[in-house]
């Protein structure tokens, strides 16, 4: 046996790493697949889930060009149920811990919406509360056709947060995400994709596949063209006068990079473009 059959790739390496870690991170391709991994108590969104996951995404959002598209899934069947209840001590919680706590999930909540890279989270089983929130953030949902989902914030004494008092509007409208979020109703995968929640549908067992052929049809784009597009996506939305501003201040910059050059040039010789990011 070869010395190099011996050694573990790089990928191989970053999984086997992060296999007792909290947050688990591997790469297929360009797209990186990122899984909570708390599944005794269904990936609950404890601190120590908010803090590995803001660390994470950041390191591959700002730190990582080889990824180009994100998956966020979870662990044991499950996406994530929300909160992590055992963590929740009201006699001995401080204000300032309590807003810490908020703020991180907010940073986490930015750095899916407003980040460069796409990302699409693959749910199994339960999505909850901070899971729903987590969810609602992605630009992508594809879930199982068994998955559940809630806005349970309130049946627990709680406020919606990680972003979701913007998100869920934004993808459902302002009806029905007043009612999801005052009522904690259970729903089913055909009712998240009628109202918009769900982007596909899939068997049970197979929303990380589909999630990682969505990722890669993303990644296969061009990275600076998608870091525009979702900045201008978060931020045309206000007026009409925001969205003829970024169009007429970004579309430039995509008409002076390499890629839309090759895409071009590509498209003319009747080939498949390879972008670089440039």
């Amino acid at each position: 046996m070869s010395a190099g059959s011996n050694a573990m790739s790089s990928e191989q390496k970053e999984q086997a790493a992060g296999a007792d870690e909290i947050v688990q991170v591997r790469r297929q391709g360009d797209v990186s697949i990122v899984t909570m991994n708390y599944p005794e108590r269904r990936n609950a969104f404890s601190m120590r889930m908010r803090v590995a996951l803001t660390e994470v995404l950041h390191r591959l959002m700002h730190d990582d060009p080889q990824t180009r598209a994100i998956v966020l899934t979870g662990a044991g069947g499950h996406f994530c149920a929300g909160g992590d209840l055992s963590e929740m001590h009201a006699s001995t919680a401080q204000l300032l811990a309590l807003r810490e706590r908020i703020a991180v999930g907010v940073r986490l909540f930015k750095l899916i919406y407003t980040g460069t890279k796409p990302v699409v989270a693959a749910v199994e089983g339960t999505c909850y509360g901070a899971g729903l929130s987590l969810a609602a953030a992605c630009d992508v949902v594809v879930g199982a056709d068994t998955a559940k989902y809630s806005c349970a914030f309130g049946k627990v004494g709680l406020l919606p947060d990680t972003g979701i008092l913007w998100t869920l509007p934004q993808k459902v409208g302002g009806s029905k995400a007043r009612e999801l979020m005052l009522k904690g109703d259970v729903i089913d995968a055909a009712a998240a994709r009628r109202i918009g929640l769900v982007s596909e549908v899939v068997a049970s067992g197979g929303a990380l596949d589909a999630a990682i052929v969505a990722a890669a049809r993303f990644a296969s784009y061009p990275p600076v063209t998608l870091a525009l597009l979702k900045a201008s996506l978060v931020n045309a939305g206000n007026s009409i006068e925001d969205a003829c501003r970024l169009e007429t201040d970004l579309n430039p910059l995509t008409r002076q990079t390499s890629d839309h050059a090759e895409a071009v040039t590509a498209f003319l010789e009747k080939r498949k473009p390879v972008f670089t990011g440039a």
